[in-house]
């Protein structure tokens, strides 16, 4: 089924549910900023676009989608893909490959392949996952500590080596308001769940700035003044060539957003004890990624974290998705010079918790004690995402996931065994059927009439 679930749910909506959707919607927004913003620039771009994209991408999401209370935008998971696309294509390959990116889940919505994401191998997902959340964290040591790093490798090895050669230059004031922005993020969260902890810490630790007059880099001083208004939409320029060159980047985006965002989708299911449609989430994944790079934005998917924060804040339907959308534009038009003020080592200290969480630590011991060979395709895919390519990693992971599940059944013995005959005929009796055979034979050929055929050189020329 495709049709959205606001359709379903506006059915029966009241004013109870929209209030308890606004409240909601507004906590969200407070989350999804400094998220947006720190996203944005740990992928190589520009700050707002994260802005953007939680927007453009978060409404679509909420107003298409097949889940009550999935809240979308960007996410850590495409940080490796997108600033990896951006170095080798520049941010206008990015535009393009969202955009095909955007038209691919759009055709798998309408195929309906979203259960087909259940054939992926959870050790790859959780081994892509956790590394993901590795290369965010080293990519986040430079602003944590304020190390003095002119540029800093994408490969991971050169990035520890390159962090290491310049540790003499750390900022111990940056380090400050980075470990003391990550305390509070922690303490808050767990002693108000429901507070929107996330912009308290980031915005106290940057007040810290202001307050002791330290010297450490903040959004305004690396990127300049975010804009207070959305860009015009525009289509990208599309040709032939750059589509090919493009296509496995696009279809490195369309995975990670379906698969994420149904990942989301059953998360939430199990929290509210309900039931999205896989086809209508992968429709809605695509028409965000589209709109999203009419806007110039990043790709966008359901967010687990901000659907989390949107449950217990009360959310009930997709209006607080919405809400969340709304709200966080209309802190762009009249709030973005504030935001301007936000520390850098915050933000990273921000990252830090989000790659921590996202590898979802609590589950180690369960992945180790699981079968051999999930343990075995885990450590593959994690090693492949970080030390060479997610996009390899990917392919190899599900290659190997595939090849394993289906040796499994293979090797499976049957209880199946060929049942005994009471009967055996002697050579006698099969001498006598064989004559019958031949005896039927030459009857069923005596009542087929003969066919006189020309032969092909009597025929006359057809010139």
């Amino acid at each position: 089924m495709r049709q959205p679930k606001i359709l379903t749910t506006i059915k029966t909506y009241n004013r109870d549910q929209f209030f308890a959707d606004c409240f909601a919607g507004i906590t969200v927004a407070m989350v999804a900023m400094p998220l947006s913003l720190a996203i944005a620039i740990a992928s190589g771009a520009d700050p707002a676009k994260g802005l953007i994209t939680a927007i453009i991408g978060g409404f679509f999401i909420s107003l298409l989608g097949g889940s009550r209370v999935q809240i979308g935008g960007p996410t850590g998971a495409f940080i490796v893909v997108v600033f990896n696309v951006i170095a080798t294509h520049g941010y206008d390959g990015l535009v393009m490959a969202t955009f095909m990116a955007g038209i691919i889940l759009v055709l798998a919505g309408y195929f309906r392949v979203g259960r087909l994401i259940a054939f992926i191998p959870e050790a790859v997902v959780n081994g892509f996952t956790i590394g993901i959340g590795i290369i965010i964290a080293s990519s986040q040591l430079k602003d944590f500590m304020g190390l003095q790093l002119a540029s800093v490798p994408a490969d991971f090895l050169e990035k520890i080596a390159a962090l290491w050669h310049a540790r003499d230059s750390l900022n111990m004031a940056a380090f400050g308001v980075a470990a003391v922005t990550l305390l509070l993020i922690v303490g808050l969260r767990r002693a108000f769940p429901r507070f929107p902890g996330l912009i308290v810490a980031v915005a106290l630790g940057s007040l810290l700035i202001v307050g002791m007059n330290l010297q450490v880099d903040t959004l305004f001083s690396r990127f300049g003044a975010l804009p207070q208004s959305l860009p015009l939409p525009s289509l990208p320029v599309l040709s032939w060539a750059r589509v090919v060159e493009l296509f496995p980047s696009a279809l490195i985006i369309a995975f990670l957003a379906g698969v994420e965002s149904l990942l989301s989708a059953m998360v939430a299911d199990r929290m509210i004890d309900g039931h999205h449609r896989p086809n209508a989430e992968l429709t809605a994944q695509g028409f965000a990624n589209i709109a999203s790079s009419l806007f110039m934005g990043l790709p966008a998917t359901g967010a687990i974290a901000r659907t989390a924060t949107n449950i217990k804040a009360g959310g009930q339907t997709p209006v607080a998705g919405i809400v969340h959308a709304i709200v966080v534009l209309l802190v762009m038009l009249v709030a973005a010079p504030l935001a301007g003020h936000l520390a850098m080592p915050a933000l990273a200290a921000l990252l830090m918790i989000t790659a921590w969480n996202m590898s979802e630590p609590h589950k180690w011991k369960s992945y180790a004690a699981g079968p051999r060979g999930d343990v075995i395709l885990l450590v593959i895919t994690l090693v492949l995402t970080v030390l060479v390519d997610l996009t390899v990693a990917i392919g190899v992971g599900v290659s190997l996931g595939l090849a394993m599940r289906w040796w499994e059944r293979r090797s499976t013995t049957s209880d199946w065994t060929t049942p005994e005959r009471s009967w055996t005929a002697s050579e006698e009796e099969a001498q006598a059927m064989a004559n019958d055979l031949e005896s039927i034979a030459q009857d069923v050929e005596g009542m087929v009439p003969a066919v006189n055929v020309a032969p092909v050189a009597n025929q006359p020329d057809p010139a």
